[in-house]
């Protein structure tokens, strides 16, 4: 009786602290960080605590921007992400871990309103897990709201991460597909002594030759800022809803479509059976594939038949780079 009342007062406290600390708002220090240390440290006690049946990749990019911020809150941050990864992979898997340096522009923001122009470092968690329900997606933020079991979960990890990262000027983007799994990536303004020079980052972009591309995706913004941003740089566009809207499409106008921008995640048909409906028209005809879960190699399937990946939400830099490079491959 001791023991569960010692585990209940400390369960308890624990709650406390969290609903205080999600309450008052999260000031804490601010210093110039090196977000490398703390992943290296989290990495360090995931493979020392976590089952042996997960295995643990990291990615950290060299030269990577200096944050300002709390080292503590950070580390909470990044560790809640890992042990959500960790409790969605009971029969082991996948945890990855990732940074890199990332330059949002205005075709970006149009996607993420939460998002400003400028520098940032990207730290990303992904999962090879059970998924999200897109039902539940909608809800993973809000406070007390949690999938776990009773007694595991307080329903505060994330709402309290959201507001750690945004109490630092920087948001949090979430994909997830059911039965493959999740991926969170943290973006964090850098400091602006360290932010080179945009107009030295903003290299020329390839401008395209009236070439047309079909852009097939489900979300109405993200179609729309796609499409009059490949108008804007010299292509012609068509666009499609979903994958059964694309194979009809692509089947009426497959003498002059030159290229396929392919969101792997739709409802009606996914775009991976549209990609190989299309095949069966036409083999040789290049195909985009365009995922915010995956990174490249997790895409085995899709890769096997397409001739790039482009991770969404994409800076009309990449996309650009990413259709001429596909187009001038031999």
């Amino acid at each position: 009786m001791l023991t569960i009342l010692e585990k209940n007062s400390q369960r308890g406290a624990d709650l406390i602290k969290q609903v205080l600390s999600f309450a008052r708002g999260v000031e804490g220090e601010r210093t110039s960080l090196q977000a490398g240390h703390i992943i290296t440290e989290i990495e360090k006690i995931a493979k020392e605590t976590f089952p042996r049946n997960i295995e643990i990749r990291t990615d950290i990019s060299k030269d990577l921007f200096t944050i300002s911020g709390d080292a503590t809150q950070l580390h909470q941050v990044i560790m809640n992400l890992c042990v959500n990864a960790r409790d969605a992979m009971l029969d082991g898997g996948i945890l990855s871990i990732s940074a890199e340096n990332f330059f949002i522009d205005e075709t970006y923001v149009q996607m993420h309103t939460e998002a400003k122009v400028g520098s940032y470092l990207s730290i990303a968690v992904s999962d090879t897990g059970i998924g999200i329900p897109p039902e539940v997606l909608d809800r993973i933020f809000e406070p007390f709201f949690t999938t776990k079991e009773f007694g595991k979960g307080t329903g505060l990890g994330l709402s309290t991460a959201l507001a750690i990262v945004k109490s630092h000027g920087g948001f949090i983007n979430v994909y997830s597909e059911v039965g493959k799994g999740t991926m969170f990536r943290v973006y964090l303004p850098a400091i602006k002594t360290e932010m080179k020079n945009l107009e030295e980052q903003q290299h020329e972009l390839p401008i395209g030759q009236g070439e047309l591309v079909m852009v097939v995706e489900d979300e109405d913004s993200i179609r729309e800022v796609t499409a009059s941003t490949l108008e804007e740089y010299g292509y012609n566009v068509l666009t499609a809803n979903d994958g059964a809207d694309a194979v009809a499409l692509y089947a009426q106008n497959k003498e002059k479509i030159n290229v396929i921008l392919m969101d792997m995640m739709m409802p009606v048909m996914d775009g991976y059976a549209s990609i190989r409906a299309i095949r069966k028209i036409n083999p040789g005809i290049k195909i985009i594939a365009v995922s915010g879960l995956a990174e490249k190699d997790k895409l085995k399937n899709a890769a096997e038949n397409t001739d790039a990946f482009l991770p969404k939400p994409y800076t009309a830099e990449r996309l650009l780079k990413t259709i001429h490079e596909v187009l001038t491959a031999k």
